[in-house]
């Protein structure tokens, strides 16, 4: 893994590196989600719908639970 080194600017923004930009295809318009996790930051593509399909393949109804764990 590369490390890659970006400057913050006056409006708080942040160019994403050319490689990076081509190895995960992320163009104009492409939607990010930013996570802040143990102090660091994280910026992830955000994706499709249609990538969510099948998540929750052969989930049963009694696998949800009806209340919510209390602590």
């Amino acid at each position: 893994m590369k490390t890659n080194i970006v400057t913050v600017s006056p409006k708080y923004q942040v160019v994403i590196p050319m490689e990076l930009r081509e190895r995960l295809n992320i163009r104009p318009g492409s939607k990010m989600t930013m996570l802040e996790i143990n102090g660091q930051v994280r910026l992830l593509p955000l994706l499709p719908p249609e990538a969510y399909r099948g998540i929750a393949k052969g989930l049963k109804d009694s696998d949800i639970p009806d209340e919510p764990d209390r602590f």
